[in-house]
Order: C-alpha cells, then sequence, then structure tokens
C-alpha cells in the first residue's frame, strides 16, 4: 500500500515561509500540515542561508536552494511515512495521516522435525537422537 495516496503531488500541500532577515543571514521553512484525526498537526523543515552565500549565489542560487530543500523535506517527509508505518491520503484541504494495516509477511510454516537418517550421520548422534525423542 502506497504511503501517499493524494489528489495532488506531496510538494502542493507545503507552504513556504521566509523569516525576518538577520545578521547570520535568510532563514526559511517549509511546513506540511496535516490531519491526525481531528488535530491539526504539522511538519517542518527549516533552512538558511548566510549574507556571504546570498552575495555568492544570488537569488538564482535561492531558487535553487529552495527546490533542493523541497526535494530533501520531500524524501524526509517519505522516510517518515516508511517508518511509522502511516500514510497520508484523502481529498480535503489538508492531507490525512492514518496508520497502514501491518503488512508482515506470514510467517513460513514450522519445518517438520527432521529424524537424522543413519546413513548421513555418524552413529553416536543417530542414537543420542533417538534417546532423545524415545524413538529407538
Amino acid at each position: 500500500m502506497p504511503h501517499i495516496e493524494l489528489p495532488r503531488p506531496l510538494e502542493n500541500y507545503f507552504a513556504f515561509a521566509e523569516l525576518e532577515r538577520t545578521p547570520e543571514g535568510r532563514r526559511f521553512s517549509i511546513t506540511l500540515p496535516y490531519m491526525e484525526g481531528q488535530r491539526l498537526d504539522s511538519l517542518q523543515w527549516w533552512w538558511r542561508i548566510s549574507p556571504v552565500q546570498e552575495k555568492l549565489i544570488g537569488e538564482a542560487g535561492v531558487a535553487r536552494l529552495r527546490r533542493e530543500a523541497t526535494d530533501r523535506f520531500h524524501r524526509h517527509v517519505v522516510r517518515w511515512l516508511e517508518n511509522t508505518a502511516q500514510r497520508l491520503a484523502g481529498d480535503g484541504p489538508f492531507p490525512s495521516l492514518e496508520t497502514l494495516a501491518c503488512l508482515t509477511p506470514e510467517a513460513p510454516e514450522a519445518p517438520e522435525e527432521a529424524t537424522p537418517d543413519s546413513d548421513e550421520l555418524p552413529s553416536t548422534v543417530v542414537r543420542l537422537h533417538q534417546r532423545a525423542t524415545g524413538t529407538g
């Protein structure tokens, strides 16, 4: 079962914000709001660039870093869903967080207890096995 079943790409649910500029540089956040039952919750991804980086890369570089941060956040969300056995689904304005049914593979049937064949094992091992199981 897929971890994301939404009518639009996951990135369309992301909210982007730039926080107030500081002497350390520009700070940005990406937020994914989601519903968990009746409660609105969110995941956030933060990133920043220094004034020196901004001078070197310009606005085109900032846009590139935003795309990279968006890709990293998308991968983070998918890993989080996989690790917690949850999925995002629904067609409302916010995705709904749902628990996945355990999809653990069925345990293989226990092998039948093998009886040692005297041709394959030394006779002392066969006798020990027969004595332990009461077959000999």
